[in-house]
């Protein structure tokens, strides 16, 4: 029987990242199902007041690790911590979400630790009591089921991919000792683009591609406003200059699993497609008829993107009154 499943809370500026609450969930479902202990992870410089939440999500005890080098991410201070609880937890499984830090220290963990990884998790079960894991591999092309071998097993879930259920836990608080170690990164700045929906963790997203034609997205930024959701671009769009990279869908860019993904004057190549290719519903728009997109879409309007994006806004606002 499994000891205990680990998992890793994410924070930025105090306030946890919603791929945390699916990690959560998640683990509270494993959890239940070897009959064991939720047990979640938080590390940052003075959060203990709202660690409280992860109680909401099944977490029968809550680590506080906590200390002045963990105010922000440094992968090798991060590193050190989280090793040193999992080598004093010995939890089975450690869980967290694939975003961009989860993504590096679970890679991280992983080597140090001589540990399996499974990375951008869409889907965990039991099969002949063996925890499954589904990934996409290949650049999106397929899904594999996966199987690890050793302990503890790291499972990074993709955002978006797992569904948060509140669950009753014990919630008590630790305190862990932390000893960041030899840290040789220092922190210098940061800039946030605030008032933005975060685009892997947004249920909406509103791409543009090189068919807008230049960095005038103003007709997919009310649509993605409307839907009270998030702007995507394309690789092109964004080595055009046209939006930053941290707008950037695709292979080299963000992953994103929104319920709705609209393209437009997107073509589909597939380093694009591998970005997205698992969101509940596509919908792409597009003037070339033989544009890829539309094979991997559940709805395809060929068209001129500047008279039908506005359109399709004025007839939302019209249903929201």
């Amino acid at each position: 029987m499994s000891q205990n499943i680990l998992a890793i809370a994410e924070q930025i500026e105090g306030v946890f990242r919603k791929v945390t609450f699916e990690a959560l969930s998640e683990g509270r479902r494993i959890a239940d199902h070897l009959g064991c202990e939720l047990n979640a992870l938080v590390l940052v410089d003075n959060i203990e007041s709202i660690s409280k939440e992860l109680e909401q999500f099944g977490a029968d005890r809550i680590i506080v690790a906590e200390n002045s080098a963990l105010f922000e991410y440094l992968p090798d201070a991060y590193g050190n911590v989280i090793s040193d609880v999992i080598n004093k937890e010995t939890p089975d499984v450690v869980i967290l979400g694939a975003s961009t830090q989860g993504k590096d220290i679970a890679a991280r963990l992983s080597a140090r630790l001589n540990a399996p990884l499974a990375m951008d998790c869409v889907a965990i079960r039991f099969e002949d009591n063996n925890l499954m894991a589904t990934r996409y591999m290949y650049g999106g092309k397929i899904l594999a089921d996966v199987m690890l071998n050793g302990k503890p097993q790291i499972l990074a879930i993709r955002p978006n991919a797992m569904t948060i259920a509140s669950a009753a836990g014990t919630g008590s608080i630790e305190k862990f000792e932390v000893n960041t170690g030899a840290t040789l990164m220092k922190f210098i700045e940061k800039h946030l683009d605030t008032g933005k929906v975060e685009l892997t963790e947004a249920d909406t997203v509103v791409s543009g591609g090189r068919g807008m034609g230049g960095p005038d997205f103003a007709v997919i930024e009310e649509l993605a406003q409307v839907l009270e959701g998030a702007v995507g671009a394309s690789r092109s769009a964004v080595d055009e200059g046209w939006r930053s990279s941290s707008d950037q869908v695709g292979q080299t860019g963000k992953v994103v699993s929104p319920n709705l993904y609209i393209a437009c004057g997107i073509s589909g190549a597939i380093q694009h497609l591998a970005g997205m290719s698992s969101s509940n519903v596509i919908v792409a728009i597009n003037k070339d008829p033989e544009a890829p997109i539309f094979s991997k879409a559940d709805y395809g309007i060929e068209g001129d993107l500047f008279e039908i994006v506005p359109l399709i806004t004025e007839e939302i606002k019209k249903l929201k009154g």
